[in-house]
Protein backbone atom coordinates (compact mmCIF):
# COMPACT_ATOMS: atom_id res chain seq x y z
CA UNK A 1 0.00 0.00 0.00
CA UNK A 2 1.35 3.61 -1.11
CA UNK A 3 0.75 5.66 2.65
CA UNK A 4 0.22 9.30 2.14
CA UNK A 5 0.11 12.33 4.72
CA UNK A 6 -2.22 14.72 5.34
CA UNK A 7 -1.42 18.14 7.35
CA UNK A 8 -3.79 20.62 8.16
CA UNK A 9 -2.84 23.93 8.85
CA UNK A 10 -3.42 27.49 10.16
CA UNK A 11 -0.98 30.27 10.52
CA UNK A 12 1.87 27.53 11.01
CA UNK A 13 4.86 27.28 12.29
CA UNK A 14 6.76 27.68 8.70
CA UNK A 15 10.09 26.43 10.03
CA UNK A 16 8.31 23.49 11.32
CA UNK A 17 6.35 23.04 7.86
CA UNK A 18 9.45 22.82 5.94
CA UNK A 19 10.96 20.28 8.09
CA UNK A 20 7.93 18.39 7.50
CA UNK A 21 8.26 18.78 3.79
CA UNK A 22 12.03 17.41 3.84
CA UNK A 23 11.21 14.40 6.12
CA UNK A 24 8.25 13.27 3.65
CA UNK A 25 10.45 14.31 0.58
CA UNK A 26 13.46 12.42 1.75
CA UNK A 27 11.46 8.79 2.54
CA UNK A 28 9.27 9.60 -1.00
CA UNK A 29 5.77 9.77 0.84
CA UNK A 30 3.43 11.70 -0.78
CA UNK A 31 2.31 14.97 0.91
CA UNK A 32 -1.09 16.99 1.08
CA UNK A 33 -0.74 20.55 2.83
CA UNK A 34 -4.14 22.09 3.39
CA UNK A 35 -4.37 25.60 4.58
CA UNK A 36 -6.78 27.11 6.40
CA UNK A 37 -4.80 30.36 6.89
CA UNK A 38 -5.57 33.53 5.06
CA UNK A 39 -1.94 33.79 3.41
CA UNK A 40 -0.55 31.62 1.17
CA UNK A 41 2.10 29.85 2.66
CA UNK A 42 5.49 31.11 0.59
CA UNK A 43 7.75 28.02 0.70
CA UNK A 44 9.08 25.68 -2.42
CA UNK A 45 7.38 22.63 -2.69
CA UNK A 46 9.17 19.57 -4.03
CA UNK A 47 6.74 16.91 -6.56
CA UNK A 48 5.53 14.76 -3.97
CA UNK A 49 3.97 17.90 -1.77
CA UNK A 50 0.76 19.65 -3.16
CA UNK A 51 -0.78 22.79 -1.25
CA UNK A 52 -4.31 23.68 -1.10
CA UNK A 53 -4.87 26.59 0.05
CA UNK A 54 -8.61 27.59 1.07
CA UNK A 55 -8.23 31.27 2.97
CA UNK A 56 -11.96 31.44 3.56
CA UNK A 57 -11.04 28.94 6.63
CA UNK A 58 -13.39 26.26 5.80
CA UNK A 59 -13.24 24.22 8.73
CA UNK A 60 -11.09 21.29 9.72
CA UNK A 61 -13.55 18.64 8.13
CA UNK A 62 -13.61 20.33 4.92
CA UNK A 63 -9.45 20.58 4.93
CA UNK A 64 -9.14 17.26 5.90
CA UNK A 65 -12.12 15.59 3.27
CA UNK A 66 -9.86 17.87 0.40
CA UNK A 67 -6.55 16.22 1.45
CA UNK A 68 -7.74 12.58 1.72
CA UNK A 69 -9.05 13.17 -1.59
CA UNK A 70 -6.44 14.46 -3.23
CA UNK A 71 -3.81 11.61 -2.19
CA UNK A 72 -6.25 9.28 -2.89
CA UNK A 73 -6.38 10.30 -6.31
CA UNK A 74 -2.99 9.81 -6.39
CA UNK A 75 -3.21 6.13 -6.02
CA UNK A 76 -2.39 6.21 -1.99
CA UNK A 77 -3.97 3.36 -0.66
CA UNK A 78 -3.62 4.84 3.02
CA UNK A 79 -3.85 7.92 4.23
CA UNK A 80 -2.29 9.72 7.83
CA UNK A 81 -3.89 12.98 9.19
CA UNK A 82 -2.09 14.98 11.02
CA UNK A 83 -2.56 18.96 12.89
CA UNK A 84 0.49 21.17 12.27
CA UNK A 85 1.33 21.20 15.99
CA UNK A 86 2.27 17.29 16.31
CA UNK A 87 5.66 16.33 16.51
CA UNK A 88 6.05 13.70 13.13
CA UNK A 89 8.98 11.45 13.18
CA UNK A 90 9.79 8.35 10.74
CA UNK A 91 9.23 5.84 13.38
CA UNK A 92 6.11 7.61 14.10
CA UNK A 93 5.15 7.26 9.99
CA UNK A 94 6.15 3.67 10.33
CA UNK A 95 4.04 2.93 13.51
CA UNK A 96 1.28 4.01 12.51
CA UNK A 97 1.05 2.55 9.00
CA UNK A 98 2.21 -0.82 10.20
CA UNK A 99 0.12 -0.74 13.00
CA UNK A 100 -3.12 0.04 11.05
CA UNK A 101 -2.18 -3.18 9.21
CA UNK A 102 -1.45 -5.38 12.20
CA UNK A 103 -4.77 -3.68 13.84
CA UNK A 104 -6.66 -5.54 11.11
CA UNK A 105 -4.92 -8.78 11.43
CA UNK A 106 -5.93 -8.50 14.92
CA UNK A 107 -9.87 -7.52 14.80
CA UNK A 108 -10.75 -7.59 11.49
CA UNK A 109 -13.01 -4.61 9.89
CA UNK A 110 -11.31 -1.58 11.33
CA UNK A 111 -11.86 1.79 10.26
CA UNK A 112 -9.23 3.61 11.67
CA UNK A 113 -6.14 3.98 14.04
CA UNK A 114 -4.08 6.50 15.98
CA UNK A 115 -1.63 6.75 18.37
CA UNK A 116 -1.08 6.92 21.86
CA UNK A 117 -1.32 10.23 22.37
CA UNK A 118 1.23 11.91 24.92
CA UNK A 119 0.12 15.52 26.23
CA UNK A 120 3.07 17.97 25.43
CA UNK A 121 1.94 19.87 28.97
CA UNK A 122 2.03 17.26 31.14
CA UNK A 123 4.59 14.77 29.56
CA UNK A 124 2.17 12.02 30.26
CA UNK A 125 0.10 9.60 28.11
CA UNK A 126 -3.93 11.02 28.05
CA UNK A 127 -5.99 7.72 29.34
CA UNK A 128 -9.97 8.50 29.93
CA UNK A 129 -10.57 8.17 33.72
CA UNK A 130 -13.65 6.32 32.98
CA UNK A 131 -14.68 5.48 29.42
CA UNK A 132 -12.35 2.43 29.33
CA UNK A 133 -11.22 0.74 26.05
CA UNK A 134 -13.52 -2.03 25.08
CA UNK A 135 -11.16 -4.83 24.35
CA UNK A 136 -7.19 -5.18 24.43
CA UNK A 137 -5.16 -7.52 22.70
CA UNK A 138 -1.39 -7.34 20.88
CA UNK A 139 -0.67 -4.27 22.88
CA UNK A 140 -3.90 -2.59 20.62
CA UNK A 141 -6.93 -1.25 21.74
CA UNK A 142 -10.37 -1.34 21.24
CA UNK A 143 -12.08 2.14 21.70
CA UNK A 144 -14.83 4.35 21.13
CA UNK A 145 -13.22 7.05 19.48
CA UNK A 146 -9.60 8.39 18.76
CA UNK A 147 -8.58 12.26 17.67
CA UNK A 148 -7.34 13.13 13.89
CA UNK A 149 -4.17 13.94 14.19
CA UNK A 150 -2.16 10.83 13.81
CA UNK A 151 -5.46 8.84 12.45
CA UNK A 152 -4.98 6.20 10.12
CA UNK A 153 -7.64 5.30 7.27
CA UNK A 154 -7.50 3.58 4.06
CA UNK A 155 -9.45 4.34 0.83
CA UNK A 156 -11.74 1.99 1.76
CA UNK A 157 -12.52 2.62 4.92
CA UNK A 158 -13.04 6.65 4.30
CA UNK A 159 -15.28 5.57 0.87
CA UNK A 160 -17.62 3.16 2.96
CA UNK A 161 -17.92 5.52 6.45
CA UNK A 162 -18.16 8.37 4.40
CA UNK A 163 -16.54 12.19 4.66
CA UNK A 164 -15.83 13.85 8.01
CA UNK A 165 -18.95 15.93 8.75
CA UNK A 166 -18.19 19.55 7.18
CA UNK A 167 -21.03 21.42 8.95
CA UNK A 168 -19.57 20.91 12.28
CA UNK A 169 -16.54 22.95 11.18
CA UNK A 170 -14.20 21.80 14.13
CA UNK A 171 -14.91 20.43 17.69
CA UNK A 172 -16.76 16.97 17.27
CA UNK A 173 -15.42 15.96 13.70
CA UNK A 174 -12.71 13.29 14.31
CA UNK A 175 -15.02 11.97 17.82
CA UNK A 176 -18.52 11.62 14.95
CA UNK A 177 -16.73 9.98 12.32
CA UNK A 178 -15.39 7.18 14.45
CA UNK A 179 -19.04 6.72 15.83
CA UNK A 180 -20.70 6.90 12.36
CA UNK A 181 -18.06 4.07 11.52
CA UNK A 182 -18.45 1.97 15.11
CA UNK A 183 -22.37 2.40 14.08
CA UNK A 184 -21.43 0.49 10.44
CA UNK A 185 -19.44 -2.35 12.68
CA UNK A 186 -16.14 -0.81 12.31
CA UNK A 187 -12.98 -1.30 14.99
CA UNK A 188 -11.17 2.23 16.01
CA UNK A 189 -8.13 1.29 17.36
CA UNK A 190 -5.60 2.89 19.45
CA UNK A 191 -2.15 1.73 19.16
CA UNK A 192 -0.71 1.51 23.00
CA UNK A 193 2.61 0.75 21.64
CA UNK A 194 3.08 4.24 18.97
CA UNK A 195 2.93 7.49 21.02
CA UNK A 196 2.54 10.96 20.00
CA UNK A 197 3.57 14.15 21.43
CA UNK A 198 0.59 16.27 20.96
CA UNK A 199 -0.49 19.68 22.37
CA UNK A 200 -3.97 19.96 22.27
CA UNK A 201 -5.00 23.63 23.37
CA UNK A 202 -2.61 27.02 24.24
CA UNK A 203 -2.68 25.84 27.79
CA UNK A 204 -4.72 23.84 30.71
CA UNK A 205 -5.75 25.90 34.05
CA UNK A 206 -7.45 23.76 36.95
CA UNK A 207 -10.93 24.57 38.69
CA UNK A 208 -13.41 23.59 40.75
CA UNK A 209 -11.48 20.27 40.94
CA UNK A 210 -10.88 19.77 36.77
CA UNK A 211 -8.28 20.62 34.43
CA UNK A 212 -9.73 22.33 31.41
CA UNK A 213 -7.77 22.99 28.02
CA UNK A 214 -7.33 26.47 27.47
CA UNK A 215 -7.79 27.62 23.38
CA UNK A 216 -9.31 30.44 21.64
CA UNK A 217 -12.46 31.90 22.71
CA UNK A 218 -14.72 31.35 19.42
CA UNK A 219 -13.60 27.48 19.60
CA UNK A 220 -15.85 27.34 23.17
CA UNK A 221 -19.17 28.16 20.47
CA UNK A 222 -17.82 25.31 18.40
CA UNK A 223 -17.81 23.36 21.23
CA UNK A 224 -21.25 24.06 23.10
CA UNK A 225 -23.02 23.77 19.38
CA UNK A 226 -21.62 20.71 18.83
CA UNK A 227 -22.27 19.18 21.96
CA UNK A 228 -25.93 19.92 21.45
CA UNK A 229 -26.12 18.80 17.88
CA UNK A 230 -24.58 15.51 18.54
CA UNK A 231 -26.31 14.47 21.57
CA UNK A 232 -29.41 13.89 19.44
CA UNK A 233 -28.40 11.49 17.40
CA UNK A 234 -28.89 7.55 18.66
CA UNK A 235 -25.31 6.14 17.31
CA UNK A 236 -23.19 8.83 19.85
CA UNK A 237 -22.52 7.37 22.71
CA UNK A 238 -24.45 8.01 26.07
CA UNK A 239 -21.43 8.42 28.07
CA UNK A 240 -20.56 11.09 25.99
CA UNK A 241 -23.78 12.97 26.07
CA UNK A 242 -24.30 12.76 30.17
CA UNK A 243 -20.75 14.13 30.49
CA UNK A 244 -20.89 16.83 28.25
CA UNK A 245 -24.05 18.04 29.01
CA UNK A 246 -23.81 17.57 32.54
CA UNK A 247 -20.74 19.31 32.23
CA UNK A 248 -21.83 22.64 30.05
CA UNK A 249 -22.71 24.56 33.47
CA UNK A 250 -19.19 24.17 34.86
CA UNK A 251 -17.68 25.10 31.42
CA UNK A 252 -19.52 28.05 31.91
CA UNK A 253 -18.52 29.29 34.83
CA UNK A 254 -14.91 28.70 34.61
CA UNK A 255 -14.68 29.74 30.77
CA UNK A 256 -16.69 32.91 31.90
CA UNK A 257 -14.76 33.76 35.32
CA UNK A 258 -11.54 32.20 35.16
CA UNK A 259 -9.87 32.32 31.60
CA UNK A 260 -8.59 35.27 30.10
CA UNK A 261 -10.91 37.06 28.19
CA UNK A 262 -14.11 35.88 30.30
CA UNK A 263 -16.89 37.92 29.02
CA UNK A 264 -16.15 37.27 25.25
CA UNK A 265 -15.92 33.65 25.64
CA UNK A 266 -19.30 33.91 27.59
CA UNK A 267 -20.90 35.26 24.69
CA UNK A 268 -19.51 32.67 22.85
CA UNK A 269 -20.61 29.86 25.05
CA UNK A 270 -24.65 31.39 24.95
CA UNK A 271 -24.18 31.92 21.38
CA UNK A 272 -23.32 28.29 20.83
CA UNK A 273 -26.21 27.41 23.38
CA UNK A 274 -28.48 29.27 21.16
CA UNK A 275 -27.13 27.73 17.93
CA UNK A 276 -26.94 24.11 19.29
CA UNK A 277 -30.87 24.37 20.20
CA UNK A 278 -31.77 25.65 16.79
CA UNK A 279 -29.92 22.91 14.84
CA UNK A 280 -27.84 25.51 13.20
CA UNK A 281 -24.74 23.97 11.72
CA UNK A 282 -21.76 24.80 9.47
CA UNK A 283 -19.27 27.90 10.38
CA UNK A 284 -20.02 31.17 12.52
CA UNK A 285 -21.26 34.01 10.99
CA UNK A 286 -18.68 37.10 10.97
Amino acid sequence: MTTGVVVVLFHPDKRHVVELIDLTHRRGQPLTLVDNSPSKLDTPLPANTAYLHLPANEGIATAQNRGIAELLARGCDKVILFDQDSQITPALLDGLSDGYDEAVKTFGSVAAVGPQIVCEFHHKAVEPKIQKALAISNDMADVQQIIASGMVLTADSFNRVGPKEEALFIDGVDHEWCWRARNKGFHIIKLLSVSMNHRQGEGRIKALGFTFKVGAPVRLYYQVRNVLVLSRRAYVPRYWKLRNLCGLPIRWLVNRWRFPEGKQRGQFFVKGLIDGWKGRMGKIPD
